[in-house]
């Protein structure tokens, strides 16, 4: 195969003839808008040239219009076939990815002379004829991986499809070619769609004055585009426990329809119901020719700042996890369970997730299992922030995935100890908000920190003793990163959660200090900003003079030993094992202000005694 100037010459009834190409070079010479609406509404139609062909079925998958006379190289492509009525099947290219070689204006005129490709041109029954001879079942440019099959000609009563859908479960549809999801539309009936599953729903049941039913739905995608699958009754029974999440189908003889999208947020303006003809296969040769389900995840930080009813993936490990609650449901009557679930993540934040039903009674916190989330629900309350799952949720736990690594090694490094905020916390716990005055002992007696959220309260305590041997610890380097790196033992430093190893490092703090006031004393944990702000030091300059000048780091935590401080503490009860623990965290410590504090101890003072103020 030659190449006339810039073009893969040939290359289209090549393309037609199940040829694979690595990134033909073909010429657009017409680029027409499809109407359409929703979430779909712009696709454009080409008539394209390779310099000795033209060919008017192909498309763009993308919503990107080029101009009269570019040159592009196509770097992944699919063929499919249309059906049109009494004109019979069409072949249609379907690009995928493309890279522009040369815009139109400066390439300015058509190159060659193409003529448009004849029938006998394509070859095996030709380009626009219906598909009885051997073509190939799925094509596939460099770049995807094809699966290597080629359909066959048998006595099916039509085209591919037409036999296909109709040959009842017995018949393979392994070697048929498939239509991309993109492109369905309710006036065609002869299709397959090859699809990964993203979330398949529990079986849900109703009762009305129709009668009763039952139902589960799929959100399913390939490399065009996704949608969702709804079975009911017959097809729920046949079909829910065959669909496995993350596997690859073969669908066919689905009604379409609108999509409600008061229920959908996938992007596509039509939904599946599955019929009593409806054939579902598993492709068992998938490979990597078919996209993953891709996550985009939320630190959990950032979930305080989101909209309540928003829905994002979640990645996070389960701190803890409270017991199974069971209550009535006022408005229904029926029997209910619930159970919050905390997540924390590498943003040193936490959440709280709620687990109903089903997912509530077989949660298995032990161990700390790291939590993926795909398509959990923002919920709002009292300020807080909380997660919760909906139908199309995917909870998968402890994935074997890259992602899933970094947590855990987070968590086992410094994680466990590093997180203070939770962006589930009604609004007035944190530092710049008013907090209640109590002892340590009120603390104890008033049971802070047992329930469900952690609690929040000021003391004005005095330093005893701090822990100075292991007030630092070594953290990557990058000013976004503050994980504990592990030391290679060859002069590099490594980052589980960057990914990557480092000739040096950064010292953060992470001290523990016993401060009492005149009631008890208490353990409290602070963490860097704090604490460098309140030694008068960087944390870079404690952890050199702990490693260089022990005499230097004793006299920096020696100038704040028996100073007295207003503390802002969170307390919650951590479970390890089998014991339990309250542990206690400064949010923020300030220099008495004697005025607050003594009008604090008068108010006292006239609450033990009955004295009213005048």
């Amino acid at each position: 195969m030659s190449h006339n100037g810039m073009l893969t010459t040939g290359c289209i009834a090549d393309i037609m003839r199940g040829t694979e190409l690595e990134k033909p070079v073909v010429q657009i010479l017409e680029s027409r808008r499809i109407a359409g609406g929703g979430e779909q509404s712009e696709r454009y139609r080409l008539l394209i040239s390779d310099g000795q062909n033209l060919y008017n079925f192909a498309m763009l998958a993308t919503q990107l219009n080029l101009a009269e006379y570019t040159v592009i190289r196509i770097d992944r492509y699919i063929t499919s076939v249309v059906n049109r009525n009494e004109k019979g099947e069409k072949r249609v290219l379907i690009i995928l990815d493309l890279h522009v070689v040369k815009p139109g204006p400066a390439v300015g005129e058509k190159i060659g002379n193409p003529q448009t490709l004849t029938d006998t041109g394509a070859g095996g029954g030709g380009a626009g004829a219906p598909s009885t001879a051997a073509a190939p079942a799925r094509t596939e440019s460099a770049g995807s991986v094809s699966n290597g099959s080629a359909y066959q000609n048998r006595s099916m009563g039509g085209g591919m499809h037409g036999g296909a859908a109709s040959g009842g479960d017995n018949l393979s549809l392994e070697n048929t070619l498939t239509h991309p999801i993109s492109f369905l539309s309710p006036y065609q009936n002869k299709w397959v769609i090859r699809a990964r599953v993203m979330s398949k729903s529990g079986i849900r049941t109703w009762s009305n004055a129709k009668g009763e039913g039952k139902l589960f739905s799929m959100d399913v995608m390939d490399e065009s585009g996704e949608i969702r699958v709804t079975a009911f009754k017959e097809q729920c029974d046949k079909y829910y426990e065959m669909i496995e999440v993350d596997k690859v189908y073969y669908i066919t003889k689905c009604q379409l329809k609108p999509a409600n999208k008061q229920y959908s947020t996938l992007k596509n303006d039509y939904e599946m119901t599955m019929t009593n003809d409806t054939i579902i296969q598993e492709c068992k040769d998938a490979g990597s020719s078919m996209p993953s389900i891709q996550y985009n995840f939320v630190p959990i930080s950032q979930i305080g700042n989101m909209e309540a009813n928003a829905i994002i993936d979640v990645i996070g490990i389960c701190k803890e996890a409270g017991d199974v609650m069971q209550f009535t449901a006022r408005s229904s009557g029926r029997e209910l369970k619930k159970r919050e679930v905390t997540l924390v993540d590498t943003s040193s934040a936490a959440v709280s997730l709620t687990l109903w039903g089903e997912d509530a009674q077989n949660f298995n916190a032990a161990s700390n299992p790291v939590l993926v989330i795909k398509g959990a629900r923002v919920t709002e309350f009292g300020g807080g922030k909380s997660l919760g799952l909906v139908a199309s949720s995917v909870l998968k736990t402890n994935p074997d995935t890259d992602d899933a690594h970094r947590v855990r090694g987070w968590y086992l490094s410094v994680g466990c100890d590093s997180v203070i905020n939770s962006v589930s916390t009604r609004t007035g716990a944190g530092a710049g908000y008013s907090t209640e005055w109590l002892t340590f002992h009120e603390a104890k007696e008033k049971n802070l920190g047992a329930g469900d959220k952690p609690d929040y309260f000021q003391v004005k305590a005095v330093i005893h003793n701090i822990k100075s041997a292991n007030a630092v610890y070594k953290a990557c380097p990058r000013p976004e990163c503050n994980k504990k790196v592990i030391d290679q033992d060859n002069g590099q430093y490594r980052c589980e959660k960057c990914n990557a190893d480092f000739p040096n490092f950064k010292y953060r703090l992470l001290v523990n200090m016993l401060v009492g006031d005149w009631t008890s004393k208490r353990w409290v944990t602070v963490f860097a900003d704090l604490a460098e702000e309140m030694l008068g030091k960087s944390s870079q300059d404690v952890g050199d003079a702990l490693e260089f000048n022990k005499d230097e780091a004793e006299k920096i935590f020696s100038a704040i030993n028996f100073k007295s401080y207003v503390f802002k503490l969170r307390t919650k009860v951590e479970f390890y094992g089998d014991s339990s623990r309250n542990k206690t965290t400064a949010v923020a410590a300030n220099p008495v202000n004697h005025k607050e504090y003594n009008a604090y101890l008068i108010k006292n003072i006239q609450e033990m005694t009955g004295i009213s103020k005048h």
